[in-house]
């Protein structure tokens, strides 16, 4: 789950981090007031959406005036802007965040994130903040340092944030506050169960300030549940509808731009049977993995929110029965089938525990289903039915 940049910032300051002071705007007509609460004559305007790229959209705004200020907000609040991450819909804006403007003298890219690879929190540094840290990665990898954390420790000791620093070249008094940037960051992980926490940039401004200019978080979903401080945080706007509709049944989906939908049980098969539509010439609408145990309910809804996504024009589904049982799945798509009144090409594959009985279901329930005898002509019948 991803909160904003202003949400992200409240955290940082409640764990001891330094960050600029800045104000959250709703509404245009709170700018007068809130604004009593900044310092200085120059602000940055910032459009809050769940993607990176604002400031080269036109979402990052140096202010110099409120006039302008004014001026400028009333332009962008509800604005739809489009990044290289929010595809070519964009996003629209509804809140943006007002700061007070810092004085920058040098950039940097700090991050910390869960290293599945070796169960470790992984640090990353940079001493080109304020880039696309991919960008950094594989025109200039020397200017990147990754060290690795063992998480069951309480904090980060001395020589650990030496390492993560290091490149930096940090002062003495700059040392000190980001010692207590670390810790807080890597406090954040572990206590409210985040899996990113991306600082870029962090900068030293000219007065020899370290500040956390820009800030990113995203948590875990499936520690959510212990965490509702951070379920709160959720907006819903910035997320898919389907999306949306799928985490009320649990279901593992996420939109994507093709023109055949996917229904599989488990994460390594749902990659297996996109690869495999890839190969045969076109593209997965979505990625939806039903889980295990799911009901005929749960396969019911599964398939209506498949057929939502108007690009659909055939649908893939792809079991491989174990704690899923083969029959079950077949009454719900059949029940979901009916009641939509499926008029697109659907091709079913099943293998596993009660396949014979599924596939009787299917073959009983009078409605046009190709049946197919494994992944391979699976993806090849569905192509070619949708061509």
């Amino acid at each position: 789950m991803n909160i904003h940049e202003y949400q992200a910032k409240k955290i940082l300051k409640d764990y001891g981090a330094p960050i600029s002071n800045g104000i959250l705007i709703e509404n245009l007509d709170e700018i007068s007031e809130k604004i009593l609460n900044l310092r200085g004559d120059e602000f940055v305007l910032k459009a809050q959406i769940h993607a990176g790229g604002r400031g080269k959209a036109g979402g990052v705004k140096l202010i110099r005036n409120l006039e302008e200020l004014k001026k400028e907000a009333k332009e962008l609040m509800g604005k739809v802007l489009v990044t290289h991450q929010t595809g070519p819909k964009g996003k629209e804006v509804k809140r943006l965040y007002i700061e007070e403007a810092s004085s920058i003298s040098k950039e940097f890219y700090l991050s910390c994130l869960i290293d599945r690879e070796s169960s470790k929190i992984a640090f990353i540094s940079s001493t080109e903040g304020g880039m696309d840290i991919e960008k950094v990665a594989s025109e200039t990898p020397n200017k990147i340092i990754t060290n690795k954390i063992d998480f069951k420790n309480e904090s980060i000791n001395r020589n650990e944030i030496e390492k993560i620093i290091s490149i930096f070249n940090f002062d003495d008094e700059q040392k000190k506050v980001a010692s207590k940037l670390i810790n807080s960051l890597y406090k954040i992980i572990i206590e409210k169960d985040a899996n990113l926490i991306e600082i870029n940039p962090l900068i030293i401004t000219k007065n020899n300030k370290v500040i956390c200019l820009d800030a990113k978080m995203s948590f875990d979903d499936n520690a959510i549940f212990r965490r509702p401080e951070i379920l709160k945080l959720r907006d819903l706007n910035e997320e898919e509808p389907a999306e949306i509709e799928a985490s009320k049944y649990d279901l593992a989906y996420i939109k994507l731009d093709g023109s055949i939908g996917c229904m599989v049980n488990g994460a390594g098969l749902a990659m297996a049977t996109m690869d495999i539509i890839k190969i045969y010439g076109k593209e997965p609408a979505n990625f939806l993995d039903v889980g295990g145990g799911a009901s005929k309910e749960k396969v019911a809804a599964a398939f209506k929110l498949i057929l939502s996504d108007k690009n659909v024009k055939g649908i893939l589904i792809n079991i491989f029965g174990g704690i899923m049982r083969c029959d079950v799945l077949a009454q719900g798509v059949v029940e979901a089938a009916k009641e939509i009144n499926l008029s697109i090409p659907l091709v079913v594959r099943l293998a596993g525990t009660n396949f014979k009985e599924g596939k009787e279901i299917l073959d009983k329930s009078n409605l046009k289903i190709l049946s197919a005898s494994d992944l391979n002509d699976a993806a090849k019948k569905i192509v070619e039915a949708v061509k």
